[in-house]
């Protein structure tokens, strides 16, 4: 048997459902893969070994017959949600000394009640908000950054510390840490996951975040936040060939570096092969105009948003936040509301183009991490698809130009969350095979 850190969610529970492991010795290869890896990682800003093992020893005294989906599964949480046994301090100095209310967050009294075991706290941006990066490295190399704001939780499931992480995304904060780190994320239609208990930036596109180093993971984690499609998914796997597959550059591809073309013309080229009918499609010309909607309504919800904390302790905030609270855009209610209104336009629009095809791919990253761990990193690709509110899912496989990860997003209309992953599951064993990288153990 593989150590059990190396495991994926899926495998490590079959094992542990026929009783070939027990969650505190799993709860142990874990914690000593973050104690040999974490000084140059840096992907927990809080983390009790003590207090995870008294937890694993509860969940292995539970009656088999009394356990849960996930009973034992390791999870990584961001710091900006809420849990009830650990601090939640958002990465801001006003919660330094004084966390916010001991409570979970209700995705994480979802994970508990299926038999999770809640590891400990990952790192973020400030108020999941900001491109300010560190301490987090990419584990690939850690001269790069692992991405942002989600960076701890990418960091640790790509650096396999943890199989399972939850980000947030509100603009791509969980599809481009995933392209860094080589991992499967995805962000599902919006509101289809309770983000009571998330600190929020924007409610119109503030979602919960999923990393998994599978999509089995990915598929189990989707049943037990009960996601639901209006068409059922078939049980047998997606069928590449003869499926109908689109390829939509969008309106800010001049930004694509070479590691993202290469990976661009790898995975039409991949599908190809595999009897898809490729082709590549241009969005009408309203859509270029939804990065700067995405901004402005960014800008308008941040005023409400950070005003509590901004009157709290302005000297403690990020200068960025500052700006939205004093609306230093001089942002109009005007322009606010032509910027909910032709989002909220677009997006039956794009359920109608997406409907037409069995995928979508769509660019995940501008290239591969860059450099450096003091920027997260640019998230133009992703924007757009977070305000459409639609389901988003990163897979890994291609490499850069350096060789560090670079991943591609497969997009979906609203409410086929189950769609997206059951044909990223097949899509993602041919780019992880085919594509060029490799999950490497460090």
């Amino acid at each position: 048997m593989a150590e059990p850190y190396r495991l994926t969610a899926s495998q490590a529970l079959g094992l542990m459902k026929k009783g070939d492991l027990t969650v505190e010795d799993y709860a142990k290869s874990l914690l000593a893969r973050i104690k040999a890896r974490d000084e140059e990682v840096k992907a927990w800003v809080y983390l009790d070994p003590d207090f995870v093992l008294e937890q694993a020893r509860k969940l292995d005294a539970i009656p088999a017959d009394q356990r849960g989906p996930l009973h034992g599964v390791a999870v990584g949480v961001k710091d900006v949600i809420l849990t009830k046994d650990m601090p939640t301090r958002h990465n801001s100095g006003i919660y330094a000394d004084t966390p916010a209310p001991l409570v979970d967050a209700a995705p994480i009294i979802t994970l508990r009640a299926a038999g999770a075991l809640i590891f400990g706290k990952t790192t973020t941006t400030e108020f999941a908000s900001t491109s300010d990066g560190g301490p987090s490295c990419n584990p690939h190399d850690k001269n790069r950054t692992p991405g942002g704001s989600s960076s701890g939780s990418g960091a640790a499931v790509g650096d396999y510390q943890v199989p399972i992480g939850l980000g947030t995304q509100t603009g791509g904060s969980t599809i481009r840490p995933g392209s860094f780190n080589g991992i499967y994320a995805f962000k599902p239609t919006w509101g289809a996951i309770s983000r009571e208990g998330l600190a929020q930036y924007s409610m119109t596109c503030d979602t919960l975040g999923l990393y998994a180093r599978s999509a089995e993971d990915l598929e189990l984690l989707s049943s037990v936040f009960q996601l639901a499609d209006d068409e059922p998914v078939p049980a047998e796997p997606f069928a590449i060939k003869g499926s109908k597959i689109a390829f939509c550059k969008s309106p800010v591809w001049a930004k694509a570096g070479p590691g993202t073309q290469k990976a661009w013309e790898t995975a039409k080229a991949l599908l190809t092969q595999q009897g898809a009918t490729v082709e590549e499609i241009e969005l009408p010309e309203d859509f270029a105009k939804i990065k700067q909607w995405h901004s402005q309504v960014l800008a308008g919800e941040g005023r409400t948003s950070f005003l509590g904390n901004y009157l709290l302790g302005k000297d403690k905030m990020h200068k960025m936040l500052h700006g939205h609270v004093e609306n230093s855009s001089k942002l109009s209610r005007k322009a606010q509301l032509e910027s909910y209104d032709g989002c909220a336009r677009l997006r039956p629009v794009w359920d109608d183009i997406a409907s037409k095809y069995d995928a979508v791919f769509t660019p995940s990253v501008t290239g591969e991490a860059p450099l450096g761990i003091g920027n997260t990193g640019d998230a133009s690709f992703c924007s757009m698809w977070t305000i459409l509110q639609v389901p988003c899912l990163n897979i890994p496989g291609f490499a850069g130009e350096n060789g560090m990860p670079i991943g591609l997003t497969l997009v979906g209309p609203r409410y086929h969350d189950l769609h997206v992953l059951h044909a990223g599951k097949a899509i993602g064993d041919v780019f992880e095979k085919e594509g060029g990288w490799e999950m490497k153990l460090f």
